[in-house]
């Protein structure tokens, strides 16, 4: 099978969604051994066919053990078998599978599989994100909402909209769901570079919380703070961060 790199990522990310349908429907697990059994089966799926695929390429998973041989590649994928474990494990929705790649540090190409909504976006495939409503929908965790997020939310006059993964999170604006994803609690390259990948692709903003670009397949994969909106807005809630600051 000869895919384009934008086919394989929507091809990956949507066959392991339905690996991890599968693990969960078994009933052989629950709780965080769920959640384990869910991460590994995936990142097994995706860590094989992409080394039979792409095999020149680098490759950057959450569950794989990290290869600094990637650091020499221009052409690296970098994935996320399950975003949102926790919200896997509950049955929820709002949990993510990423595939991206990044090019010289660049997150030029994505898929965000949603399994449990059956739906996959994919940065070469961009529709049309739906306008925003009058009052802003601003994303924040469902558990720890990041204090820079409810400052600007407060300041600009948006509604606090609880959920799950990043990659949810992410889609959500590009479904209509939501308007404003600003993260400033810590995160890694796999939670992010999918996500980015296709925000940009459908033109939306993707950057730090300082307005500095996205950089990924870095020595130190730890990538703190993302911002997620549409452009018109994007100049706004950074200056508001800044303001915070």
């Amino acid at each position: 099978m000869t895919l384009s790199d934008g086919d394989l990522a929507a091809h990956l990310a949507d066959q392991a969604g339905r690996i991890l349908l599968q693990v969960r429907a078994s009933g052989m697990f629950s709780g965080k051994s769920l959640g384990k059994a869910g991460d590994q089966t995936a990142n097994q799926f995706l860590v094989h066919a992409l080394r039979e695929q792409r095999m020149e390429d680098g490759l950057l998973s959450e569950e794989e053990k990290d290869n600094a041989a990637r650091l020499g590649k221009e052409r690296v994928w970098i994935v996320d078998p399950v975003d949102g474990t926790r919200e896997y494990g509950e049955e929820r929705t709002d949990w993510a599978v990423h595939v991206a790649m990044a090019v010289n540090g660049a997150p030029v190409l994505g898929a965000v599989a949603l399994p449990g909504l059956d739906v996959v976006l994919r940065s070469d495939q961009p529709g049309e994100v739906p306008p925003a409503p009058e009052v802003l929908r601003m994303v924040v965790s469902r558990t720890r909402p990041a204090p820079e997020a409810t400052g600007v939310a407060e300041k600009i006059g948006a509604e606090l909209v609880p959920m799950g993964s990043a990659g949810a999170k992410a889609m959500a604006i590009l479904r209509g769901e939501a308007d404003i994803y600003l993260h400033s609690g810590g995160q890694y390259e796999w939670d992010s570079c999918a996500p980015a990948a296709v925000a940009l692709g459908w033109g939306l903003h993707a950057s730090r919380i300082d307005g500095s670009p996205l950089v990924y397949n870095q020595t130190d994969v730890y990538m703190p703070d993302l911002l997620i909106c549409r452009q018109e807005h994007a100049e706004m809630v950074l200056a508001q961060v800044r303001a915070l600051s």
